[in-house]
Parts: structure tokens; C-alpha cells; sequence
């Protein structure tokens, strides 16, 4: 017991000298401690003193390497040799110039001419999911029809962004859709399309966070006016994005929404239907009016509204319900959650009221797009996107 204590009442120092090993790890240890906690006052004092365009550079590169997922070094080796231009520096990236060889050969150069030049998203249609020909593919303009997607692009799940993101563009260019309606949008799937869709004009409800995005295809469709109305008390950022245009002469407002999310938002999520509801009809009767978006709806919900008010209608239910694009968002079709429940809804729908006197626009078809996954293992999204045809009445 006397030994015990005795050794209870030594101190460290006698501790290293009993035991020179010991003792040389603690002082090892500390020493690193220091030096770990000097590092970080000095990486501390040197990001307190960086001047403006040192801290611009750093956040720069965060987004380069978020876009990318590349590494900070790439990022800034790529980001220098542009001018520190972001959009130059992606276009480097995702799209190396071909060999002379190959454009000698008659091939067609995947990138830019130039720097800083755009690629136009419907001139090419080249994907990991999707071998088609654009030249075969474009469809030829016809004011006698238009086309519109909506599609939540999961900009909240990190993942496979690059690839992901590449092949939400594959499919826009595939079918070089009028109009597209993206909801959870992010900064950096926003910059990597602003790049890829120069021939779109492009309206986002938000530049922060996450939010809704309009595309308008320039040489279809051409805008008069916007406007965003806020969803006051919405807790997930959330808003109505609504755009004025002219197509084929005929005036439309177009509209798009990312409702409120879960099951435990049901009361909220009627709240901003209702706005919906309420912004769709108050428009002149001479406007068509379409809305798209993932209103994450049950169909209990739009009951317990009443149904839909008698002058708007559900674009799938008006083309006979068809069952190949009712599910929207199905996990066990889709993958890219792991979930663990298996549940299929249709969260995303496309609500039409038309212009006084029947209007010049009619529904003519609805499918489900991204349903192939990519060379990543993932889908696109956890979302299916929706394409809607309509005809126009010359």
C-alpha cells in the first residue's frame, strides 16, 4: 500500500525520469500541441490580414473545387491560368480542347474557341446516359408547338455534382426544351449553367442558399417581365418565381415553385398552394398560365382545399392520367437516397389555366426524363424531371 501511494504522489517529472520513454512521448506530444496551436493563430492572423482580392481568390476556389470536386490545387492552377475567371476556368475544366488531329478529321471541338466563350447547351447533346446525335436530335422550331421541364435537380445533395450536373445539361440539350423550371437550384449548379446555356435567358428566384430557376430558350421565347413573390411564412426559403413572356405571339406567365417540404409541413404547403392558386387566376384572361414545380403535394392536401379551383386543371390528369409519368420522385425506382423506405409520390405537377375562350394552348403529352442513371451510379437527381408538349392554335 506504501508503494501505491508513493507512486500516486510522484510527480511528472519524476514519472520521466523513472521512465525516460514516457516522459519522451508527453514532451513529444505537447510540443506538437504547441506547434498545432501556433498554426492555427497564425492561419487565423493571416486570414484576418488577407487583403480583398486574396479572400475573392480564396472563395473562388471553394466553389471551383464544390463544382468540380477536384482539389484546392487544381482549382487554383486553373483559376490562374484564366484570370481568375471562374466561368473560363470551368469551361477549361470540364471541356479540354481536342487534339488538332481530331479536328482535322472533320470531329467537332468540344470546347470553347476562345476563352470565355459559352458553349450553347443545345448544340450539344453528348452524355454519359444518352448517346444521340444532336444534329438528329434538335428539333426543328415550330411555332405550331413548345415544350417546357421542370425538374428538382437536388442541388442539395453534394454528391457526384459534377457528374450529376453534367448530365441535367445532357438532357436539357437533348431536348432542347422553350422553357425550363429547375427548383433546388445551388450557386455553383447556377454558375456551371449560366457556362453550359448561353442561348437561355435565365431568371433565378434566389442567388443565395438554394432556389428556383426559369429558362427561357432566347430564340422562342421572349420576356417581357418577372417578378417573385415571397411566401411569408415559409421556414425553408421558399417563393413563387413568375416570368411574363410572348411565344408564337401568344402572351403566357409562367410560374415556379419549390413548396415547402415533409410530411410535417402539410399546413404551410397549403398555404402556398393557395397563393399559387390565387397569383394563377389573377392574371388578365387573355394570358395562359402554367405553373410547374415540386409542390411535394399528396393528393389528400389538394382536397382538403376543395380541389382545384374550376378554371385551373392538373396537366396529368387532363391527359387521362397516364401511369408511366405518375411517380415523380419513387425510391424504389430511384437510388440516389439509400433509402430504406420504399415510397412513390407525385411531387411534381405542372398546373395549366388557360386563356378566355378555350385559349390557343393545349396539353399534348407529358413523360418522365433522367430515368437512366450515369456513369457515376447515380441518377441526375432523386427526382424524375417532367417534359410537357403543348400545341399551339396559329
Amino acid at each position: 500500500m506504501e508503494a501505491v501511494a508513493a507512486a500516486e504522489r510522484r510527480r511528472p517529472e519524476e514519472e520521466a525520469a523513472l521512465y525516460p520513454q514516457a516522459g519522451k512521448a508527453v514532451a513529444e506530444e505537447e510540443q506538437e500541441q504547441e506547434q498545432k496551436q501556433k498554426e492555427e493563430k497564425e492561419k487565423e492572423k493571416e486570414e484576418e490580414e488577407e487583403s480583398p482580392v486574396a479572400k475573392r481568390r480564396r472563395v473562388l476556389c471553394s466553389e471551383f473545387t464544390a463544382i468540380t470536386s477536384s482539389d484546392s490545387a487544381v482549382a487554383r492552377s486553373f483559376l490562374a491560368s484564366n484570370d481568375w475567371h471562374i466561368e473560363r476556368a470551368l469551361n477549361a475544366y470540364f471541356e479540354p480542347p481536342m487534339e488538332n488531329e481530331d479536328e482535322a478529321a472533320g470531329g467537332v471541338p468540344t470546347a470553347c474557341a476562345g476563352p470565355g466563350r459559352c458553349i450553347d447547351l443545345t448544340a450539344d447533346a453528348t452524355s454519359s446516359d444518352a448517346s444521340v446525335n444532336s444534329a438528329d436530335s434538335r428539333k426543328q422550331e415550330d411555332d405550331s408547338s413548345f415544350s417546357l421541364i421542370t425538374w428538382n435537380i437536388d442541388g442539395l445533395d453534394q454528391g457526384n455534382l459534377k457528374e450529376r450536373a453534367g448530365g441535367i445539361c445532357s438532357y436539357l440539350a437533348l431536348y432542347s426544351p422553350d422553357v425550363v423550371f429547375l427548383q433546388e437550384v445551388v450557386p455553383p449548379h447556377l454558375c456551371l449553367i449560366q457556362m453550359k446555356a448561353s442561348n437561355y435567358t435565365l431568371i433565378p428566384g434566389n442567388i443565395d442558399g438554394y432556389f428556383t430557376v426559369i429558362m427561357l430558350k432566347k430564340s422562342r421565347v421572349k420576356l417581357l417581365k418577372h417578378d417573385i413573390i415571397p411566401f411569408p411564412t415559409t421556414s425553408m426559403m421558399r417563393n413563387l418565381l413568375v416570368v411574363h413572356v410572348s411565344i408564337s405571339g401568344n402572351e403566357l406567365c409562367l410560374m415556379t415553385s419549390h413548396l415547402e417540404s415533409t410530411k410535417d409541413h402539410s399546413k404551410e404547403r397549403m398555404k402556398q398552394l393557395q397563393i399559387v392558386f390565387k397569383e394563377m387566376q389573377k392574371e388578365s384572361e387573355s394570358t395562359t398560365v402554367i405553373f410547374g414545380g415540386d409542390t411535394n403535394l399528396r393528393d389528400s392536401e389538394v382536397a382538403k382545399l376543395g380541389n382545384l379551383p374550376n378554371n385551373i386543371m392538373d396537366i396529368w390528369e387532363f391527359l387521362g392520367k397516364p401511369q408511366h409519368c405518375r411517380y415523380t420522385w419513387d425510391t424504389h425506382s430511384n437510388t440516389n437516397l439509400h433509402a430504406a423506405y420504399k415510397c412513390k409520390m407525385r411531387f411534381d405537377r405542372i398546373y395549366f389555366r388557360p386563356a378566355g375562350g378555350g385559349g390557343h394552348i393545349i396539353p399534348r403529352s407529358m413523360d418522365l426524363i433522367g430515368l437512366e442513371k450515369l456513369d457515376c451510379g447515380r441518377f441526375p437527381s432523386d427526382h424524375w424531371g417532367v417534359l410537357c408538349n403543348f400545341d399551339v392554335i396559329l
